[in-house]
């Protein structure tokens, strides 16, 4: 029997004008690194390595879920809204969690449209960062799937995401990490998912802001499994080429969510990618 080092609170945060609260975990101390969850997820992607005391020991990571997502609830009269993500909102949302936590520029990770967020704040904000480590990220994907299968009344939308995401694992992933991954999907909310891929696949304004992207004040690392189907090696080889100064690794044996189906295979990866952040002094508590 053990009790696990992560710490779950709550924070009360403003987006577009209106309340939010937000469910967030964190583990370990010095650096800290704010960890973005994938499209119709939650924070226990991120489970693995906020339990591994190697990383932990001079990393402080943070890991909270969007409104809609996990134990953060929709806002106040989402029951007469359709839930959309937007660029905006989106980094509006991450801004107020990093000025509520009174994070001095912390590093940030984040997959898939976690990813994609990432880039854009690099663009967009990067005196509020240190570094951004962007996982499965590319500047734009146009979707080849329908995403409206994934709200509809006569399909389960649970069961049309999982099915989606058990195209973009690995093989080599560890089949009870698989099937916990899967399962997260198979619990987001209705139409939570349609409306994250609604931004992933929609919004193209961060191919022209590439260029303003400087990673000689803020490095960007990019990092992609062999395996996604939904951003390719060439997608995210592509989108690093566009951007003076980043870097890019690819992971033979992953997928689309590597930190939550084969974290073990996407550790050392991730390490290296904290390496390649600069360390500034961390503030008193």
């Amino acid at each position: 029997m053990s009790i696990e080092p992560i710490t779950g609170r709550y924070l009360s945060i403003t987006v577009e004008g209106a309340p939010r609260r937000i469910y967030f975990e964190e583990a370990g101390q010095g650096r800290p690194v704010i960890c973005l969850h994938t499209a119709g997820a939650d924070t226990r992607q991120w489970r693995h390595l906020m339990n591994d005391a190697d990383i932990t020991a001079t990393n402080r990571l943070i890991a909270f879920d969007m409104p809609w997502h996990g134990k953060s609830l929709p806002p106040e009269g989402f029951e007469t809204q359709e839930y959309l993500l937007t660029t905006q909102a989106y980094i509006e949302t991450i801004l107020a969690v990093v000025d509520g936590l009174g994070l001095d520029r912390p590093v940030l990770a984040g997959c898939s449209m976690g990813g994609r967020i990432a880039l854009q704040l690099a663009a967009l904000h990067p005196d509020k960062f240190s570094g951004f480590i962007a996982i499965e990220a590319s500047d734009f994907q146009a979707a080849w799937y329908d995403i409206d299968w994934f709200d509809r009344p006569d399909a389960h939308g649970g069961e049309m995401g999982a099915a989606l995401v058990s195209a973009n694992i690995s093989p080599f992933a560890p089949r009870a990490e698989r099937e916990n991954t899967l399962w997260m999907f198979k619990q987001s909310g209705p139409g939570v998912f349609r409306g994250d891929l609604s931004f992933y696949t929609r919004d193209e304004s961060l191919i022209a802001r590439l260029g303003q992207i400087d990673t000689e004040k803020t490095p960007v690392h990019i990092i992609v499994g062999a395996y996604d189907l939904t951003c390719t090696p060439e997608d995210a080889k592509r989108t690093a080429d566009a951007i003076p100064g980043a870097t890019l690794a690819v992971m033979d044996e992953l997928g689309h969510f590597p930190m939550s189906e084969h974290p073990e295979g996407f550790r050392p990866f991730f390490a290296d990618a904290l390496c390649k952040m600069p360390v500034h002094a961390v503030k008193a508590a």
